[in-house]
């Protein structure tokens, strides 16, 4: 059964358990894995029996036929739906064509001669085929509003089913045959042994992004945040009953550390690193002499199957595996060619001489390393003269032998990355056996699998959400959920607690008068655990009332933010400036600008509130200019969690309830008459 689930910020990692006993051959086989699964994530360990031990683990794809009539149910309702909203269309465009036909009937008087008298014109028979057409175009419309009608009751309901089929689990096998996924575990132990295995794989298709609930009431120096997360995966496997973590974690980062490579000018220049590649031992081929001699392998009792929520029970024989496709050439095989001696080591080589071989006739090098030939369409005759004898046909040139292989090998970046080459068995062709070579390609059916499920990253986010990666900065964190989930493969939204966590706040209200007659709540947030807040949207509820939904931005452990909560409309300010100018100086040469600012607050909550307002004051990059402040506002810290102008200034001032104050600030700003302008020195 699925046990727990780790979501990363893109991708997953499922953790299955199966409890049984040993099979007398020591195979179990794990059924029902999705098709996304990525066969280099899998692993295997056992969590109970000391005696028994994983000896191997493999993925096994086998194709089986669907017995069951109700996996497609929504897919045939979508496809009846579609052709009986076919044959409505085609039926509706029928009554047009026929009402289109019907109101061209028209009177067409006979032909007359130039010598024929003028003819009377039958009144009655124009009255009889105009209500014989008025008539008939009745019926007809009545008709098509009852087949516009049907058509539309149709698009509604087809639009619905394809948006039911659109928006189900992927669980379910979207073909007439489900490809089964299976990882076979083959076990070291006594048989009948009681055991529990733990199988886990990665998955694409999964992603989060956090949510909070805060709840707090007016007074409390503490509130309770609850923890959400909107979970949508497309994995192709339900999750139903699972313990969920979510991790800010890249599940596709290379873990290995960079090479960093020194650059040097000059001729003598460091001797080249090794490689890493090297011969392959002496007798290698002999090694699996005594396995060839031994004949195929005999046909063994299939595996136990271990399928979702049961225990470890006996199988059928699997059909054989498919054919593998033609790998790689093996790492640690015959080398590829080489450049001449003389050449630089690592360039590419010279290429090979024109007299080398034939216009007919060229060489290119080998997957092995040897070289061989493609031959290539002769040229066309020559034309013949007339008289003369035919031009005689190019004799063909036997190939040249093969250029010594000289110097050290050259492998491939691919064969270099030493995390994806794999060591080939006794079970792979002759040329790959003992040898480490990079893995074989994936199949384009699990490659398109995946790409479907990665689509689930382009969804549309939540308001005010952030992905994990962004807001979690360069440290990675996870949460775990304290009850387990269910999240069906659907490829949607679906939000989940994750738990409770302790915070403290207070609340505060802030102004800018001189911007605007505005004083705002906001919360001031405080995280004391060793977790980090990540940023995201949080619905804030006070007494008991719902009262908005904010952003909150990533808290880290130990630190103070704030969150706007709106405009206190309990709370009033008011601001008037004075601004008066004069000279100073032996000779006046000094203007002095005297601003003065006075701010009154006024509280009309009934409770005390605490009001920050700020002020700003002019910075000057000129020495001569000076400005003096006569006021007790204070300077904000620099090294805070909030990001001040320069120039700020604040008054933190308590308010009891219904109280009011009065702040008295200012500043003079003296010129010299050298850095005055005309007419350009006055500031409100």
């Amino acid at each position: 059964m699925l046990d727990s689930v780790v979501v990363y910020a893109q991708g997953a990692v499922c953790r299955r358990v199966a409890r049984g006993t040993v099979p007398q051959d020591g195979r179990v086989r794990v059924t029902g894995l999705p098709r996304t699964l990525d066969a280099g994530s899998l692993r295997a360990r056992v969590l109970e029996g000391a005696e028994v031990r994983v000896t191997e683990a493999r993925v096994e794809v086998e194709a089986e036929p669907l017995d069951g009539e109700d996996s497609g149910a929504l897919r045939r309702e979508a496809e009846r739906l579609r052709e009986e909203h076919a044959a409505a269309h085609a039926r509706r465009d029928r009554q047009l064509a026929l009402i289109k036909e019907v109101a061209a009937l028209q009177p067409v008087p006979p032909g007359r001669k130039r010598e024929d008298p003028p003819r009377v014109t039958p009144v009655e028979a124009w009255l009889e085929l105009a209500d014989f057409v008025d008539e008939r175009l009745t019926g007809l419309h009545a008709r098509l509003a009852e087949l516009e009608t049907e058509l539309r009751d149709l698009q509604h309901a087809l639009d619905i089913a394809e948006d039911r089929l659109a928006r189900a689990s992927t669980d379910a096998p979207s073909a007439h045959v489900e490809s089964a996924v299976s990882a076979v575990v083959a076990l070291d132990g006594p048989a009948g042994t009681e055991v529990g295995l733990e199988v886990e794989y990665g998955v694409p298709g999964a992603v989060w992004v956090p949510a909070y609930r805060l709840t707090y009431r007016q007074g409390d120096g503490a509130g309770r945040l609850v923890l959400r997360a909107s979970v949508a995966q497309r994995t192709g496997e339900d999750w139903t009953g699972v313990q969920l973590a979510l991790a800010t974690a890249d599940l596709g980062r290379r873990t290995d550390l960079p090479r960093l490579r020194s650059v040097r000018i000059g001729r003598r220049q460091p001797a080249p690193e090794p490689s890493g590649w090297r011969e392959p031992p002496a007798g290698l081929a002999d090694l699996f002499a005594g396995y060839e001699a031994a004949g195929p392998r005999p046909v063994r009792p299939g595996p136990v199957a271990v399928s979702a929520g049961e225990t470890l029970v006996g199988g059928l024989v699997p059909p054989p595996p498919p054919p593998m496709p033609t790998p790689p050439p093996a790492f640690g095989g015959p080398p590829p060619p080489l450049p001449v001696p003389g050449a630089a080591y690592g360039g590419p080589p010279p290429p090979a001489p024109a007299a080398a071989a034939p216009p007919a006739m060229r060489s290119r090098p080998g997957a092995g390393g040897s070289r061989s030939a493609k031959a290539r369409p002769a040229p066309p005759a020559a034309p013949q003269a007339p008289g003369g004898p035919a031009a005689a046909p190019p004799m063909a040139v036997p190939p040249p032998p093969p250029e010594p292989v000289l110097g050290p090998p050259r492998p491939s970046g691919a064969e270099l990355d030493y995390a994806a080459l794999v060591l080939g068995g006794a079970d792979d062709r002759p040329g790959r056996r003992g040898l480490l070579s990079p893995a074989a390609p994936f199949d384009a059916v699990a490659e398109e699998y995946r790409r479907r499920a990665e689509s689930v990253a382009g969804l549309a986010l939540p308001g005010h959400a952030v992905r994990p990666r962004r807001s979690a900065g360069s440290f990675d964190h996870r949460f775990d959920a304290a009850a387990r989930v269910d999240i069906p493969s659907d490829g949607v939204w679906h939000t989940v607690t994750v738990g409770e966590i302790p915070i403290g706040l207070r609340t505060e209200y802030l102004c800018v008068p001189s911007v605007e007659p505005t004083v705002y709540a906001t919360l001031v947030l405080s995280n004391a655990t060793d977790q980090a807040l990540l940023a995201g949207p949080v619905e804030v509820s006070v007494d008991g009332d719902f009262l908005l939904t904010a952003a909150l931005p990533t808290l880290a452990p130990g630190r103070v933010r704030r969150v706007g909560l709106g405009p206190a409309e309990g709370i009033r300010v008011t601001r008037r400036t004075q601004v008066n100018e004069s000279t100073a100086g032996l000779r006046s040469n000094v203007t002095v600008l005297d601003h003065k600012v006075h701010v009154e607050l006024a509280n009309g909550l009934a409770r005390p509130v605490t009001v920050e307002v700020h002020e700003r004051v002019p910075v000057s990059s000129e020495p001569d200019v000076r400005i003096e402040e006569r006021a007790d506002w204070a300077t904000p810290p620099e090294a805070g969690a909030e990001h001040h102008a320069p120039g700020t200034r604040l008054w933190r001032v308590e308010l009891p309830a219904g109280g009011t104050t009065a702040l008295d600030g200012g500043y003079e700003i003296r010129i010299p008459a050298g850095k005055a302008l005309v007419g350009g020195n006055r500031r409100s």
